[in-house]
């Protein structure tokens, strides 16, 4: 446990290192990114076992959604970084005829990553890549309740860097309360609406620009031209993993009702398929963060008509993989954030049902649409503000480097991965380089200019 005086001194620590301009060098930013890229390597297998203890994640899926993912961003940044990092020269207005435009890239200094617990190793590591790419120290707040995971992560981070460029400090809400009050240059949060309101709160008191990765309720629809059974099997991947405590997980199914009986039968196939006909006796199904979370879920096993599924287990806090019927808007289900493995499932006829009832609620982080009409993926996509999302599949646009990953709305702001971490973490510092080697006297007082001005620049 870290106390207020080592905040303080830490922060303090980082602030006078990033003054020395040591992280600005490109080729310190490269190093320290391959030294954690050996580090990874190293705690590979350690942090395995963590999200087992922590999360009862199987290695494959802790490989794939936690540790393999962060091995593509690493890759795709160490070798894209000093092309982001290089100023880049722009356009010359007619106005600005003899001088250069210029955009600089630099560090915002020191910065604060308050990482969550569903995705404890990935959502902490990511943005500790971009942060170090773009020359920024670090401070890492990892969740209190992955304990095993944070340790982790103090661990390779204290084994890796100087604390002056990298640290993590572990504890509750209290920690990250102290952190915020300290003179930061940004924060990087993900997490809940309700603690993302908190964090950007204490960040206004002091300016400090933020990045918010939150969530909401992200709908799922199926026309009935989809391909059903395929559509079934991409529905409970993106739903139940990680027990369905994912941000961008499926939170809600909205089918066209012709098409309903037939996909729902498809998804209890595919929940057979992926966890067995007992997923609470499957030694690698998910298990729910802590009580309190299992409570809450546990309250909506009661809302609509159980379809399949609904069999729990408090003492090891699983919760099957269930789909509820005849739910609709008014019930607790509908009314917050699900973030576990129960899916609520509503009927459309039209699209122009579904536009008006997911744009009546809070723009969702993610939208999932199966169909094979381009008229309605078009009236869908250009309708309906979501953060992002897929088309034909879940989850998988978050697994990409070369796309934004970030909410709109309720459900976040900033993005980031690839790039656009990079660009997160960089402050665009503009830059007009002008000639000596003639001046236009029109542009000052006085100098009979305004007719040539107003030719210039005409709408």
């Amino acid at each position: 446990m870290i106390v207020n005086d080592s905040v303080e001194a830490i922060v303090s620590g980082q602030r006078r290192f990033y003054e020395t301009g040591a992280t600005k060098d490109v080729s310190f930013r490269v190093r320290a990114l391959y030294k954690l890229r050996d580090a990874l390597l190293a705690k590979e297998k350690e942090i395995i076992d963590a999200l087992r203890k922590d999360l009862n994640k199987s290695e494959q899926e802790a490989f794939s959604t936690e540790i393999g993912i962060v091995y593509k961003e690493l890759a795709y940044v160490i070798k894209h970084i000093r092309r982001w990092a290089r100023p880049k020269r722009v356009k010359t207005a007619i106005t600005h005829i003899g001088s250069r435009g210029e955009i600089h890239p630099e560090p915002y200094g020191t910065v604060l990553v308050i990482a969550p617990w569903n995705y404890p190793w990935q959502l902490a590591m990511s943005p500790l890549i971009g942060a170090l790419a773009a020359g920024n120290t670090v401070i890492i707040k990892p969740s209190e309740l992955t304990p095993a995971v944070s340790r982790v992560i103090s661990e390779l981070v204290k084994e890796t860097f100087e604390q002056e460029l990298a640290a993590v400090i572990e504890g509750g809400p209290e920690i990250s309360t102290r952190l915020m009050e300290q003179p930061l240059d940004y924060i990087f949060f993900t997490g809940s609406v309700r603690v993302g309101k908190i964090v950007m709160q204490a960040a206004a008191k002091r300016l400090i620009p933020v990045t918010l990765e939150l969530g909401g309720k992200s709908p799922c629809i199926v026309h009935d031209d989809a391909s059903l059974r395929l559509a079934a099997k991409r529905i409970v991947f993106g739903k139940f993993t990680n027990a369905g405590q994912t941000c961008i997980a499926p939170d809600y199914l909205f089918v066209q009702r012709n098409v309903k009986d037939k996909l729902v039968s498809y998804m209890v196939e595919a929940i057979a398929e992926f966890y067995g006909p007992h997923p609470l006796s499957n030694p690698d199904y998910g298990r729910i963060v802590s009580e309190k979370h299992f409570n809450r879920l546990s309250a909506f096993l009661g809302n609509g008509n159980l379809r399949h599924g609904g069999q729990n287990d408090p003492g090891k806090l699983l919760i099957e993989p269930t789909l509820l019927d005849q739910v609709t808007w008014d019930m607790p289900v509908m009314e917050e954030e699900i973030f576990g493995p129960v899916l609520p499932i509503l009927t459309y006829d039209r699209l122009e049902e579904v536009v008006s009832a997911v744009n009546d609620k809070p723009k969702p982080l993610a939208l999932y649409l199966f169909t094979q009409s381009t008229a309605a993926q078009d009236q869908i996509l250009n309708n309906i503000s979501f953060g992002g999302g897929c088309v034909n599949d879940t989850l998988m646009h978050l697994a990409t480097p070369h796309l934004p990953f970030g909410g709109v709305g309720e459900s976040g702001m900033g993005s980031y991965h690839g790039e656009y971490s990079f660009q997160t973490f960089s402050h665009m510092k503009s830059v007009l380089r002008q000639t000596n080697r003639f001046d236009f006297s029109f542009r000052y007082p006085g100098k009979g200019g305004l007719k040539l001005l107003r030719k210039l620049m005409k709408p």
